[in-house]
């Protein structure tokens, strides 16, 4: 059995017997609670303060990944694909990476801070995906336009939007709402957490939103 547990902006927490974190922040340099969780591994997409506070989740013993090498962590295996912040080629916010990774045979994929478009290269490179998460808040990521238009490329089994204005947060992004007022899928409202196996995954999209 697997968990998904959402600490906000792009910081979750997939556990089973490891615990895997992604883009940790420290809570109070965006106004929202800092996360209370340790990783056996952590993912980076981006060294900017809202992704990479591994102190914060940090222990002894920590894997911490920041880059697109393949490995096998905890019989996780985790592969980055280089993007951009950014639509320029990574000139106005720097490199992204996207995370791929592998756990209880569900194919995960982050999309980090996401600034562009991807083109069909990139796409076949992720390859299939069960769960995707996805940035929809615009201005410093893609938007709830761009996003769907990934969403269609990528064609996951489960969307977990991320990335969006929240009660407290300090960042001028977009709330949910302009992603999920376009959809065509079922929406479930999964709370803060939520417990799953293999056999949980949808034969059809759906978008898993999680709460604080």
């Amino acid at each position: 059995m697997l968990q998904i547990r959402w600490h906000g902006h792009s910081c979750f927490e997939i556990k089973d017997d490891i615990t895997l974190v992604t883009d940790p922040h420290d809570g109070k340099s965006i106004g929202i609670p800092a996360p209370n969780i340790e990783g056996d591994i952590i993912l980076v997409s981006h060294d900017h303060y809202d992704h990479n506070s591994v102190k914060t989740v940090e222990k002894i013993g920590s894997k911490v990944v920041r880059d697109e090498r393949k490995r096998n962590i905890y019989n996780v295996v985790i592969r980055g694909i280089k993007t951009y912040h950014d639509e320029n080629f990574g000139d106005s916010r720097g490199e992204n990476i996207i995370f791929k990774f592998l756990i209880d045979d569900i194919n995960f994929c982050h999309l980090g801070d996401l600034g562009h478009i991807l083109g069909e290269d990139i796409a076949e490179k992720i390859g299939d995906v069960d769960i995707l998460f996805i940035p929809v808040g615009g201005n410093f990521t893609i938007d709830a336009n761009y996003a769907w238009k990934i969403v269609n490329l990528i064609k996951p089994s489960i969307i977990i939007p991320m990335h969006y204005k929240i009660g407290g947060l300090s960042l001028p992004i977009d709330t949910l709402d302009k992603f999920l007022e376009t959809s065509i899928f079922k929406i479930l409202k999964v709370g803060n957490e939520i417990d799953f196996e293999k056999s949980d995954i949808p034969n059809e999209s759906e978008i898993w939103t999680f709460t604080l």
